[in-house]
């Protein structure tokens, strides 16, 4: 097995979690909101530091690699691939939906294997970054930035069983009111989720460039003037 430095940045919460051997060995995260910039460089060089104090080396670095906070993303994205540069080893990039369609299935024991993962990331207004997963991550629908209303996902739904999570779903509940409907409130991704992905992409080679890759934004980024700034100009 693989010592793997996971790290996770596409949210509110910057996390980190060494992995070794199918187990959690170290784990940090930061609850206070988007301090990704003043906070993810001191976990890593902690995280290395526990390495170091075990005597282990690291084998790869994997990152969260979106949909989520553009600015989470490039922050997380541009550490990792600094780190495994340094040190000569890997990069490995995990979608943060994968992430959590994974976490929802060792969330909830009352599964079949039969239902759809439906992870939600939260856009503007009725807006959200989703796919549809099934239980081997399958993609049923490919990810993407959709617009919620009360004929989402239809077809799907009288079909089979459908499981909602993630921040983006609190909306989807408001408009989708099929009995198939499942919800699963208070999931958010953080670095130990990715343990069972990024030893997965170790074992099967799925690296993600050093110098080119990018964030799996789903969307292209917008920029926005301030509203203060936009009345000066205008003047």
């Amino acid at each position: 097995m693989a010592t793997i430095l996971n790290i996770e940045t596409s949210g509110k919460i910057c996390s980190v979690a060494i992995s070794k051997d199918g187990a959690i060995e170290y784990q940090l995260e930061d609850h206070d909101g988007m301090r990704h910039a003043e906070v993810l460089a001191p976990f890593v060089e902690k995280c290395m530091q526990e390495l170091e104090r075990k005597g282990d080396s690291l084998d790869a670095v994997a990152v969260s690699i979106g949909p989520g906070s553009y600015t989470g993303l490039r922050i997380g994205l541009s550490l990792a691939k600094g780190l495994a540069f340094s040190r000569g080893i890997p990069l490995i990039g995990v979608s943060t939906l994968q992430i959590l369609a994974v976490k929802a299935m060792f969330r909830n024991f009352d599964f079949t294997g039969e239902e759809l993962l439906v992870p939600m990331i939260d856009a503007r207004r009725m807006e959200v970054f989703t796919g549809v997963y099934d239980f081997a991550l399958n993609e049923v629908e490919t990810p993407g930035a959709k617009i919620l209303d009360e004929d989402s996902w239809n077809e799907l739904l009288q079909q089979r069983k459908m499981c909602f999570i993630g921040d983006g779903s609190d909306k989807a509940r408001e408009v989708i009111k099929s009995e198939n409907a499942l919800w699963i409130s208070g999931l958010v991704p953080v670095a130990r989720d990715m343990l069972a992905l990024s030893e997965k992409h170790y074992r099967e080679g799925q690296f993600i460039d050093i110098a080119y890759s990018t964030p799996e934004y789903l969307k292209e980024y917008q920029t926005t003037v301030p509203k203060k700034k936009l009345n000066t100009q205008n003047k």
